[in-house]
């Protein structure tokens, strides 16, 4: 890029400056109404860790029921720790924030690559970040592959404004980043970037700097390893050491934690990471169709992005443990190729997928409302008062359709409707909808206190230790050591007193012996299931 230097700073300020506004605006949306909502799901694990770390103090590894949990360090639950510390608990704001700092921060580097180019090709790239179903779900959760995304794009952008904006080589940041990773994720955490700044190096045929960069890479993770395995068996012993060694390295690796299909990710993402994953296969092919002669700035970095997320693709279908949200490094990469036909403005190819994404946006606003009505009448008992939700989507419908009279600001204000529309639904429909039907605090609460009245043990049968077991834990505003039962045998040996914490139609498999034949204390839905409490007595 040739310019005058003042020219360049000015423009770098004025840049630097709407990306920050971007980036807390991002962070707003991302947090709205975020604050007492009750842990479901997967997040209730992280928020266990922050909890048993709120009563004990830090530790190197997080607990559970105070013991080590080797599937993860404790890096990302020592930010939720801190960030609990004010408010005395661990809430959902301080849950999440973390997260949504990490999309923020995505949003505020993804402005920063692209505006200097264009800032219709920078808003429209982060327009479709936020439309995608997998992002917006981990930006309102605990979400250590969210953090992980944001490092491995944040040393992508280091190398790249190093290279082609004439940016300071920040190597010991990029250091820094990659031991930042290592601590969210563990491995992957380090493997991820460093793939991602390779593949820059390889595609610029940088031999020297990639093998170079590679080599000090390859040290960290060893040095990183070895530091992690010596803390294991501090923490926990020689046997704690192969826990460690099984969750967070063979496990993922041979399978053990869930097998998908070697192509998973290519085609898995068609939906999980749809519009940004689809419509960059789509400016992909359009870009090699229209045979470019040579390859411009802007286009130079659409062939960077691709590498990098083909390279993350490719390398995570390598072990046999594959979910969706490992992938979450690839998603800026996908979008900022999906949203470059806006930058290009010749070719009937790019021309015909700009046309697409600014119908489906122009539309988007209209087809929620008709889900929405279609779901209301499907479900009346969940989908209920959506006056208002319905009003605010007419109203960007209706601006979206105003929008088509602005030719300058039309795909940017449609990409805005369409945003505003599918957030608002997420965050005032889908999310009270979903916390309800996965609730497990009331529950949870309304039994701990019968358990508390009359004090005996407390058996929670069929629930794993790692698994139901957790979502009532984190309901437990204490220590509890509960005993785990699996089987009917394990019943059997049970001594009055006792409490009995089970599924409804394990209850009902029991009828005929001494527990089934009890009548509940207490039932309730748990979880989207129907549970009971027993009481045992003497």
């Amino acid at each position: 890029m040739a310019c005058h230097l003042v020219g360049c700073l000015t423009v770098n300020d004025a840049v630097r400056r709407q990306s920050l506004g971007l980036g807390l605006l991002a962070l707003l949306l991302f947090m709205a109404g975020v604050y007492q909502q009750a842990a479901i799901g997967f997040d209730s694990r992280f928020v266990l860790f922050a909890q048993e770390m709120l009563r004990h103090g830090p530790t190197v590894f997080p607990t559970t029921y105070g013991q080590p949990y080797a599937d993860y360090s404790a890096l990302s639950t020592l930010l939720v720790w801190l960030l609990s510390l004010p408010f005395g608990e661990v809430n959902a704001f301080s849950a999440w924030l973390p997260s949504a700092l990490a999309g923020a921060l995505i949003v505020t580097l993804m402005y920063r690559l692209l505006a200097p180019y264009s800032t219709r090709w920078a808003l429209l790239s982060i327009a479709l970040l936020l439309l995608t179903n997998t992002f917006i779900t981990e930006t309102r959760a605990v979400s250590l592959d969210l953090m992980l995304a944001a490092v491995a794009f944040s040393v992508f952008y280091l190398g790249y404004v190093a290279e082609h904006f004439g940016a300071p080589r920040r190597w010991l940041l990029i250091f820094a980043l990659l031991l930042l990773g290592f601590g969210i994720r563990g491995p992957i955490g380090l493997v991820v970037p460093t793939g991602m700044l390779c593949s820059c190096f390889l595609l610029n045929r940088q031999w020297r700097r990639l093998f170079a960069f590679g080599l000090v890479a390859s040290g960290l993770l060893v040095l990183c390893v070895g530091l992690l395995l010596l803390l294991a068996k501090l923490s926990g012993g020689p046997s704690f050491m192969q826990d460690v060694i099984r969750m967070q390295f063979l496990g993922r690796m041979d399978g053990s934690e869930g097998v998908s299909g070697s192509l998973y990710y290519f085609t898995s993402s068609m939906g999980n990471y749809a519009l940004a994953y689809p419509l960059g296969l789509l400016a992909l092919a359009a870009i090699l169709l229209s045979h470019p002669r040579e390859a411009g700035p802007a286009l130079r970095l659409v062939q960077y992005c691709a590498a990098a997320g083909l390279i993350v693709m490719v390398g995570l279908s390598i072990p046999q443990a594959k979910k969706a949200r490992y992938l979450l490094p690839m998603l800026p990469m996908a979008a900022i190729i999906a949203a470059y036909p806006f930058q290009v403005l010749h070719g009937r190819l790019f021309g015909v997928l700009r046309g697409v994404m600014q119908g489906l946006w122009l539309v988007m606003p209209g087809l929620l409302i008709v889900g929405l009505v279609v779901g209301q009448r499907r479900f009346p008992e969940w989908l209920t008062s959506l006056t208002s939700i319905f009003l605010l989507l007419g109203v960007l419908q209706v601006i979206a359709l105003a929008a088509l009279f602005r030719p300058a600001w039309r795909a940017q204000v449609l990409a805005f409707c369409a945003v505003l529309g599918l957030w608002s639904v997420y965050i005032l429909v889908f999310e009270p909808v979903e916390r309800q039907l996965y609730d497990s605090r009331n529950f949870s609460r309304a039994a701990f206190a019968q358990v508390q009245q009359e004090p005996a043990p407390l058996v929670l049968f069929g629930m794993g230790k790692d698994a139901k077991a957790i979502k009532f834990m984190v309901n437990i505003e204490q220590d509890l050591q509960p005993v785990f039962a699996e089987s009917g045998l394990d019943l059997d040996t049970l001594k009055a007193p006792a409490w009995v914490m089970m599924d409804q139609s394990d209850y009902k498999t029991l009828k005929g012996t001494t527990l089934g034949d009890l009548p509940p204390a207490l039932t309730g839905r748990f979880d989207k299931n129907d549970y009971v409490l027993l009481h045992l007595k003497p």
